[in-house]
């Protein structure tokens, strides 16, 4: 599966977790709990820990109960029925209700339309999915769908709060665990919620440290000060062939593709084809990554239910010269360099600019570029390597002025490539234009079962195959490493990188 227990040793068994665990994240931005309005990628699995939602997401990436106990489809799929656990409290043993949820649930709409807003909410998509909810009595919550779209359930994973208290600072919630102090930028202190609706877990008091930066999370590892630390920096697999920690690999919703324009001249279905057999995600991956990414042919995240399995694709340099040469590119002046004459007559070197931008937190990019470009270069590709701030590529991105680009793409908790895929949606930034995976995708959310959002999920995955728009590399990948074995769940992952910890109890 994705998330693997790696390096276990005697030194580091689940049995050692103890009552007590203090964890190392990053944090420089959050100055106040709020649950809606997450601003670190490390708050939200603190947030986790205090805050529940209707609906959690399994170890096999499904929808599964949270306080929402069940559900059910009716009137073809445009409207939800969710029946909340009885007997559920606040950690102020305020009852839960379905008032709660409608609440919470209102205002994340109303910010996210809200034309005057800066931050519209981290929870925003949700417009997408709900027309209306409300509550028919104290422990029902009936949702109006915008689509007859099983999709929706993956949308009903917010932080539930109490009605009154929606944009309250450090709001309680209904989680195994409560912020009882918080230093900005210095400290978070935790202990488990007496009021909890589940057994008490294990470990009663979580302290979590926060840092500046990776490096300095790193070295409280290095140094014992903290037991556990969330990492997505390459230094971390050093760490997986330890004795005396545990790497618990984990994917991170970022998703790294080569973008093509499919409106430059020289990007036609041949020319993109034959990059994807020259281009080696594999090598990438282990050579500027240290294994630390998950591979993928396709938008979708491999390894789970929705991965179509039946698409792969190898490196192939005989190939990629034949669909090159069957596009009428040769090599005129024996330079290494192909070339193809245009509607005027005129030779064009096959020469194409590839831009690409650096995050604070993924420092390789450059790098993963250069080696694309001498992957390319047996074929007789050229490339023009130039780097750009972010602001700079989303621009171009915006303006097509772009041949080849390293893009990567903050996948939403619902997988739903089409907002990359359908012709004009403000993420198909190589300006593919395909009726057939519009109308794959337009299909793809109507559908109200599993079984027929599987099926329709690989018919799209085939087309994007056949079609090659551009270029899926990998996941982004991170690790937890740890002292302390807290979790026994086989899905770690980011935004919930403790999650298991409160259901991890004493045998």
């Amino acid at each position: 599966m994705l998330t693997v227990l790696c390096c276990l040793s005697p030194a580091a068994e689940a049995t050692n977790v103890g009552t007590s665990l203090t964890v190392g994240i990053q944090s420089t931005k959050t100055t106040t709990i709020s649950p809606l309005y997450p601003l670190e990628r490390d708050m939200m699995s603190i947030y986790g820990l205090v805050y529940e939602s209707l609906v959690t997401i399994d170890d096999d990436y499904l929808p599964a109960p949270g306080l929402a106990e069940s559900w059910e489809m009716s009137s073809a799929g445009k409207t939800w029925t969710f029946h909340l656990r009885e007997n559920v409290t606040f950690s102020d043993g305020t009852p839960l209700t379905a008032n709660d949820v409608v609440a919470t649930a209102q205002h994340i709409l109303d910010r996210a339309q809200d034309e005057y807003a800066d931050d519209k909410g981290y929870y925003r998509n949700l417009t997408y999915f709900i027309r209306s909810i409300s509550a028919s009595d104290d422990y029902t919550v009936v949702v109006k769908s915008k689509r007859s779209y099983w999709g929706l359930l993956y949308a009903m994973t917010f932080p539930i709060l109490p009605a009154d208290r929606v944009q309250a600072d450090n709001p309680p919630g209904t989680g195994a665990y409560v912020i009882e102090n918080f230093m900005p930028g210095d400290y978070i202190y935790l202990r488990a919620n007496p009021n909890w609706w589940q057994n008490q877990p294990k470990v009663q008091e979580i302290t979590v440290i926060c840092h500046t930066n990776d490096k300095d999370v790193i070295e409280s590892y290095e140094y014992a000060r903290v037991d556990t630390i969330f990492t997505r920096s390459i230094a971390a697999a050093q760490y997986k062939s330890g004795t005396s920690s545990l790497a618990l690999d984990y994917r991170t919703n970022q998703l790294e593709t080569l973008q093509m324009n499919n409106d430059s001249w020289e990007l036609t279905e041949n020319v993109r084809k034959a990059i994807r057999y020259l281009v080696d995600p594999d090598k990438l991956a282990s050579t500027v990554y240290m294994g630390m990414v998950n591979r993928t042919d396709t938008p979708m995240i491999n390894g789970t239910w929705m991965y179509n399995s039946n698409i792969s694709f190898e490196y192939s340099l005989d190939k990629a010269k034949a669909l090159l040469e069957e596009d009428g590119w040769y090599d005129m002046d024996d330079d290494g360099i192909l070339d193809k004459l245009n509607d005027k007559g005129e030779a064009r070197r096959l020469h194409l600019s590839f831009y690409v931008y650096e995050e604070p937190d993924n420092d390789v990019r450059v790098e993963v570029a250069n080696m694309i470009a001498d992957q390319l270069a047996p074929a007789g590709i050229e490339l023009g390597i130039t780097t750009v701030t972010l602001t700079e590529m989303t621009e171009r991105l915006s303006a097509g002025s772009y041949d080849l680009a390293l893009v990567s793409y903050a996948m939403d908790v619902c997988p739903d490539p089409g907002f990359m895929l359908m012709r004009g949606n403000t993420g198909n930034y190589c300006r593919y234009r395909s009726d057939t995976m519009t109308e794959l995708c337009e299909s793809l959310r109507t559908q109200t079962t599993q079984e027929g959002y599987q099926n329709v999920l690989y018919q799209i995955q085939q087309q994007f195959a056949d079609d090659c728009p551009f270029i899926c590399l990998y996941y982004r990948a991170g690790a937890v490493l740890t002292r302390k074995m807290y979790t026994t769940a086989r899905d770690v992952r980011e935004l919930d990188l403790l999650r298991g910890i409160s259901t991890f109890h004493e045998e």
